[in-house]
């Protein structure tokens, strides 16, 4: 978490699948943003926020960088996100 951390203060504009599995911005990027993702990858400074506001990081303007703690509770919700996406694809497959 704390790399992730300093990863995305040093290096903002990096694109976010190079630490993030394709289905997980994905599906971060679904959930948070609740519209379809792009076809590129988003920057991991905008990742970062995503996953921190999973973890109950407000990104407010006066708010600092979000800190291992948010990122380690966003990141533990991401898993979640990617099996339902994931179930949902297969039911559809079959039943739609």
């Amino acid at each position: 978490m704390l790399y992730l951390a300093l990863l995305g203060r040093e290096c903002p504009q990096m694109p976010c699948d190079t630490v993030f599995a394709d289905e997980e911005w994905r599906a971060a990027y679904l959930v948070t943003q609740r519209k379809p993702p792009p076809e590129q990858p988003p920057s991991l400074d905008t990742m970062v926020r995503m996953v921190a506001s999973l973890g109950d990081f407000l990104n407010r303007n006066s708010d600092g960088f979000p800190g291992p703690k948010t990122l380690w509770i966003g990141l533990q919700r991401i898993p979640g996100f990617v099996l339902a996406l994931e179930a949902q694809r297969s039911v559809g497959a079959t039943y739609g």
